[in-house]
């Protein structure tokens, strides 16, 4: 499930983001800092996104602001230094409110109460959430890189493995063929369909036709053996390994 994080403070969203992926049914894919920014992404990307970690006083405003330019519609976990703001954050899609400095055990309480109402929604009515999700979930079918002058148009099936070099996302044709993409590799990861890509590490998402084969690598990681060759060996952290296996059976 993707997380989205709105908060102006750098370490306080790492400390957030840290805490949320030690639970693996949860990704954080992008960390914003201000109003303008969280109104700019979730009017494209809302769709996307299965949760939201707001903090309330941010450098240009309250987030509630947000809520002014855009329709959301994303359950929210607000986070904050202020106790006095608890009943608008219940107007505003709210489903917790964790104060500043939080503790691990509240926001994986937050996330476990977010498990809880999505598990009650479908027993409740099962069948219209699974035809949603099929219908409504577009999953890219084409990226636009580079090389030199020229755009180049890349069809999802091309595409190997995306990466990350030196802060930069790239993706790997079947052909061999490198090019530079102009996205976050969370947000490549969130428009790419997960039944054929797979976020092994930090670092690389890869097509589940590059695997060729994988074995043991130290303290309980595997190590990929894939068609194609990239910069450094595509390694599975150990936390991804049993998610991993159960991917590449299905």
């Amino acid at each position: 499930m993707n997380a989205l994080i709105v908060e102006d403070e750098a370490h306080t969203a790492l400390l957030l983001q840290e805490i949320i992926e030690q639970d693996d049914d949860f990704m954080v894919i992008e960390k914003l800092e201000s109003i303008a920014e969280a109104v700019q992404y979730l009017s494209k990307y809302q769709k996307n996104l299965d949760i939201l970690f707001f903090d309330i006083q941010l450098a240009d405003g309250k987030s509630f602001e947000i809520f002014k330019h855009v329709d959301v519609t994303v359950p929210i976990v607000f986070c904050t230094a202020y106790d006095e703001y608890t009943l608008e954050a219940i107007k505003n899609n709210g489903i917790d409110y964790v104060l500043k400095p939080f503790k691990e055990e509240e926001i994986h309480g937050a996330l476990q109460k977010y498990k809880r109402l999505v598990s009650s929604l479908q027993a409740k009515n099962a069948a219209p959430v699974i035809m949603q999700t099929q219908d409504d979930k577009k999953f890219q079918k084409n990226f636009l890189t580079q090389h030199r002058e020229k755009s180049i148009i890349k069809k999802v099936e091309e595409i190997a493995a995306f990466t990350v070099e030196y802060e930069n996302v790239y993706l790997y044709t079947f052909e061999g063929e490198k090019y530079p993409i102009f996205k976050k590799l969370e947000y490549v990861e969130s428009v790419c369909d997960p039944s054929q890509f797979f976020r092994v590490n930090r670092q690389v998402l890869v097509n589940r036709r590059a695997i060729q084969s994988f074995e043991p690598y130290f303290n309980r990681k595997i190590i990929l053996h894939l068609s194609i060759q990239l910069p450094e060996q595509a390694v599975v952290s150990r936390l991804k390994v049993s998610p991993f296996k159960e991917w590449l059976e299905r």
